[in-house]
């Protein structure tokens, strides 16, 4: 039986995609682990591979398609000793297949009468308490649509459950205990109003350019939305005197011989991840059933790109040294910049640093990032009047806004943290320590 390829959800976010380019032509021959396929999504480009082997018996969407669903057919696969006159078949099958999931909904008794097959549970492996040999698409396929892949019963080669099976199964209406329960539209938030470029409200406004909303910039609208409407934030400003710190910076970057270029947010990022060690319970995520402490500071730091926002992760900055947090940076955010950024290199942060200062913006509220329970807004150092000793001074300041969920973390933890990050820039020899 022809095995289907399906456009992969290669973020968490991700919902659907571009094919950007075939690497594989009909006809080649495909090994599992073999790139097949470049697929652009809401964060980067990146290849996708194989997870079967077979020769390629048709490519199902061309190349440059946009907005191709997560889970659809993008290209079909044919097994050893297959002939290619049954493409044509799979193809037809595939656009009949959706329909059939939308079906109980219309006649919601008919599922319960027709879902009582014996016979698969009996003829299937795993009654016997066997193994059960699955094509790795036909298990990820069963566990997207809550069909527990031992109830199925294998038409392939030697038993082998595979992708027709899974779904004869859908069609089927054969579903595990979890998708009985999910009553889940009706606590679901509503969706946020839309607005469209056809409303009225644009009728008296000056000519304009309509430009395409990117699938990036679809979800930073989304997920803001979703995290200034549902979480509760709240914000600490500080002003930090960071002469002592520029006197460093030009310390370090003068030695002779360096290899690096430290830069003020390189400094930021390292006292955050400190601050961060010192107050653990701001290195926090908020969760239904219980709070989660992480055991270290994977740091998001914001980098704008063309048509949106990303935010790669420094590893374990409060492990590392100053020179090694530069270098980790500069080559995410030239990565970001050519969406060349690998999931790991953009997911698992626990808390993100949006930095403004470089546009001389003096000081801005930042939405958080979810999961996260943290997001420090860093403005631009500026010479300002200060008192010191009871005389008139000048000093460079910068100031910071912390906004945090509410939820996770209270006011209190939230000024120790800001407290002690304001006490590690202004003496940044803690940084060497």
């Amino acid at each position: 039986m022809p095995i289907q390829i399906l456009m992969p959800a290669l973020s968490p976010t991700m919902t659907d995609g571009t094919l950007s380019k075939w690497l594989k032509a009909e006809g080649d021959m495909v090994e599992s682990g073999d790139a097949i396929a470049e697929i652009e999504t809401d964060k980067a480009t990146m290849e996708v591979e194989a997870v079967d082997e077979g020769v390629v018996g048709k490519l199902l969407v061309a190349e440059g398609t946009e907005n191709v669903a997560v889970n659809a057919p993008i290209a079909v696969l044919l097994e050893e000793g297959e002939d290619a006159s049954v493409v044509d078949d799979v193809a037809a099958a595939q656009v009949a297949t959706p329909a059939a999931p939308e079906a109980p909904p219309a006649e919601p008794a008919a599922p319960q009468v027709t879902t009582p097959q014996p016979a698969a549970p009996m003829s299937s492996p795993a009654a016997n308490g066997e193994r059960i040999f699955a094509s790795p698409l036909a298990r990820r396929i069963a566990a997207q649509n809550n069909i527990d892949i031992a109830t199925i019963a294998g038409s392939g080669p030697r038993g082998r459950i595979i992708i027709r099976d899974v779904e004869a199964a859908i069609a089927g209406g054969v579903t595990t205990a979890p998708a009985a329960a999910t009553p889940q539209p009706a606590t679901t938030p509503a969706p946020a109003p839309t607005v469209s470029a056809g409303d009225p409200v644009f009728a008296f406004m000056p000519e304009y350019e309509a430009v395409p909303n990117s699938s990036m910039r679809k979800v930073i609208a989304t997920r803001l939305t979703e995290s200034a409407r549902d979480v509760p934030h709240f914000n600490l400003s500080i002003d930090v005197d960071i002469d002592r710190l520029l006197s460093l910076r030009k310390e370090l970057n003068g030695r002779e011989g360096a290899d690096y270029k430290i830069s003020v947010n390189d400094f930021v990022i390292k006292a955050v991840a400190l601050a961060l060690k010192r107050v653990p319970d701001c290195n926090v995520s908020y969760t239904d059933d219980v709070i989660l402490r992480f055991n270290r500071a994977d740091v998001s730091v914001a980098v704008a790109i063309e048509g949106g926002l990303i935010t790669p992760v420094i590893k374990d900055a409060g492990a590392k040294g100053l020179a090694a947090i530069s270098s980790d940076a500069k080559t995410l955010a030239a990565k970001a910049r050519d969406g060349k950024l690998q999931p790991e290199e953009y997911q698992g942060g626990t808390f993100t640093i949006s930095n403004l200062g470089m546009f001389g913006v003096k000081s801005f509220n930042s939405i958080i990032n979810p999961p996260q329970g943290g997001i420090l807004s860093v403005g631009a150092g500026e010479e300002r009047a200060v008192v010191r000793n009871g005389a008139l001074a000048s000093a460079t300041i910068m100031s910071l806004t912390l906004a945090v969920d509410h939820r996770c973390i209270d006011g209190a933890v939230a000024a120790a943290f800001a407290k002690e990050l304001k006490g590690i820039l202004e003496d940044p020899l803690q940084l060497m320590l």
